[in-house]
């Protein structure tokens, strides 16, 4: 692509704000004043080529000079009129994460299961405090509360689960899960 035509292209939003970024850059550099700046960064959200982005900011220096301290080895300058290269290779696959039942299930049901743990859990606790209180093993009464409402909610849980999997088995033309 000659250059010609490459600053008659429309420039980005994208392009529009790296070239702001140069300029504060320039700004915090003292290369320019508050007032030019102002200016340029009005222009540069109005510009609709790419050439009117380049004409703000070819008098500024492509590396900035950088005071010495703690960032003075910043990233490198990039000019943003310049495409950066293209990426070497495929991208990695995505890491295969475990995914259980419990993140499968409908928002009421996590609800639901996040209940009924914390009522087993604070039973639980209760008990085991009242048989170190009590220095004695007594009766097992939290399996009332586990028990009972754990067996209700698997018997909700499974065929929502087992009906949403095959739903989407489905819809990718696969055979449901057995």
């Amino acid at each position: 692509m000659d250059d010609d035509k490459k600053l008659r292209m429309r420039a980005s939003d994208s392009e529009r704000q790296a070239v702001v970024e140069v300029l504060k850059g320039a700004l915090n550099d003292g290369r320019l004043k508050m007032d030019e700046y102002v200016e340029r960064m009005e222009r540069a959200y109005e510009a609709t080529t790419i050439g009117e982005l380049v004409l703000l900011h070819d008098d500024l220096p492509n590396v900035p000079v950088r005071a010495a301290g703690p960032d003075a080895h910043a990233a490198p300058f990039v000019n943003p009129m310049i495409p950066a290269p293209a990426p070497a290779g495929p991208p990695p696959p995505p890491a295969a994460g475990i995914r259980g039942a419990y993140s499968e299930l409908p928002a009421a049901l996590k609800v639901l299961w996040t209940i009924w743990f914390a009522a087993v859990s604070i039973n639980v606790v209760v008990w085991v405090l009242v048989g170190l209180t009590s220095m004695s093993v007594p009766y097992p009464w939290p399996l009332w509360v586990a028990g009972p409402l754990g067996a209700a909610l698997f018997g909700i849980s499974a065929p929502t689960l087992q009906a949403k999997r095959s739903r989407q088995g489905r819809r990718k033309g696969l055979p449901p899960k057995s």
